[in-house]
C-alpha cells in the first residue's frame, strides 16, 4: 500500500505542542497509567500526521499508552483492513466522513463499544446507533462565493443550485468524492430520489467545468474567474486562510461563506470519526483514546489546529470559523448518509455527474 506511512511514537513536551494545547491540556486531570508498561494502541488514520500526532503524544504522556500511527488515504486503509482480516494489528480506525465509517461497519471491520463518556458527550445523530463509530469533529459543506461577483441575496438553498441562473457558474468536485456522495444522500433523505436526480442534472448543467481536483481546487478556480460558486468543506477554506503560502491564502481571501437552507433543515454537516476495529487486541486502550479525543481540551485544540467544528457542545470555535458566524446544521442522523450512499452514487451517475 503505497499510500500508507508508518510513524513511530515519540513524546512531545507541552512547549512543542504550542500554547493552546499545552496550557489547556495541562489542566486536564491526568489519566492513571496502566500497570502494563507495554500498553499500546495501533491506530490507522486517514488524517495526516500533523493533524493528529500532537494529541496522540499528549495522550501517551498522560496514560503511558503508546500510540503506533499508520496514516494513509481512507480507501487504502479500508482495503488494508479487509486484506488483513482477523490478523490486522490495527485497534482503531480514524477516518473522514460518515460514509466511510458506515462502509467499514458494513464490511465487518469494526465492533460495537459501550462508553458512558461517548454517550454523554456526543449527540446521538453524530454516532452509530449500534456503537460501531463515533464522530470526533464536525465539518460543514456550505456554498462559497466570490465576494465581488455574487450578491449573497441571490443565494438560498442547496436546491437552488440547480436554477439556470447559475449556468456555468458552479465548481464542485467529482461524484467519486465521498463528501459529495454524502451531500447527495442528505438531499435524497430530504427530498426523495426523483427530485434529487432532477436537482443533480441541474447542477451538472450549471457546472463551469468538468469536475476536477479537490476542494481547494474549487476555491482556487472560483478565485481566478472560472466560476462564481464553489462547494467545499469549511476546513479547507480555513486552512487556506491561515496558510503562510500566498498561493493558498490569496484565493481564499476572495471567498465568502453562505450557509444554505437556514429557513429549513439547515446546512449539511459531516464528521471525522473513529471506530474500534473488529480485530482489536487493545480494545480498552482504544476506547480510552477515543474518550481522550472527546475531552474539552482535546476538542479545543483540534478545532483551533484543524479548522473543524467541535463535536461536543461548550467548546469554542476557532477565530476563522467564528468570523463566518453561527449556523443551523442539518440534524439528520449521519448513519443515513452511509445507508443512502449506494443510491447517491447511482443517482449521480445517471445525472451525468462525472
Amino acid at each position: 500500500m503505497g499510500d500508507l506511512i508508518m510513524h513511530k511514537p515519540r513524546a512531545l513536551g507541552a512547549a512543542v505542542l504550542g500554547v493552546t494545547l499545552g496550557a489547556a491540556l495541562a489542566a486536564t486531570t491526568a489519566m492513571a497509567a496502566p500497570e502494563d508498561g507495554n500498553a499500546e494502541v495501533n491506530l490507522y488514520s486517514a488524517r495526516k500526521e500533523a493533524l493528529i500526532k500532537p494529541l496522540l503524544d499528549r495522550f501517551s504522556e498522560q496514560t503511558g499508552i503508546e500510540v503506533n500511527l499508520v496514516t494513509g488515504k481512507a480507501d487504502a486503509l479500508l482495503q488494508r483492513l479487509k486484506s488483513e482480516g482477523a490478523n490486522s494489528p490495527a485497534d482503531l480506525l480514524l477516518t473522514v466522513d460518515a460514509g466511510n465509517l458506515h462502509r467499514a461497519k458494513e464490511a465487518g471491520l469494526t465492533q460495537a463499544i459501550k462508553s458512558a463518556t461517548i454517550a454523554e458527550e456526543v449527540p446521538e445523530n453524530y454516532r452509530d446507533s449500534d456503537g460501531h463509530w463515533v464522530g470526533l469533529s464536525l465539518r460543514a459543506r456550505p456554498i462559497m462565493y466570490v465576494s465581488d461577483r455574487v450578491d449573497p441575496s441571490e443565494l438560498s438553498t442547496y436546491e437552488d443550485l440547480a436554477d439556470p441562473k447559475w449556468k456555468k457558474r458552479i465548481c464542485i468536485r467529482s461524484s467519486s468524492n465521498v463528501y459529495n456522495q454524502s451531500l447527495v444522500a442528505s438531499l435524497i433523505f430530504a427530498n426523495g430520489e426523483e427530485a434529487t436526480e432532477t436537482w443533480a442534472k441541474g447542477v451538472v448543467d450549471n457546472m463551469a467545468r468538468p469536475p476536477m481536483g479537490g476542494d481547494r481546487d474549487q476555491i482556487k478556480a472560483a478565485a481566478v474567474g472560472e466560476c462564481d460558486l464553489a462547494i467545499a468543506n469549511t476546513y479547507y477554506l480555513a486552512g487556506m486562510l491561515t496558510s503562510d503560502d500566498p498561493a493558498e491564502r490569496e484565493p481564499a481571501e476572495q471567498m465568502s461563506v453562505f450557509w444554505p437552507n437556514q429557513d429549513g433543515r439547515g446546512a449539511h454537516v459531516n464528521v471525522s470519526g473513529a471506530a474500534v476495529t473488529a480485530a482489536a487486541k487493545n480494545k480498552d486502550a482504544a476506547v480510552q483514546l477515543i474518550e481522550f479525543l472527546l475531552n474539552p481540551e482535546s476538542q479545543d485544540w483540534y478545532a483551533q489546529a484543524n479548522g473543524e467544528y467541535p463535536v461536543r457542545e461548550g467548546v469554542e470555535m476557532s477565530p476563522v470559523l467564528a468570523k463566518w458566524g453561527k449556523f443551523k446544521a442539518d440534524d439528520l442522523n449521519l448513519e443515513t448518509l452511509g445507508e443512502l450512499n449506494g443510491e447517491a452514487v447511482l443517482l449521480m451517475d445517471r445525472a451525468g455527474w462525472k
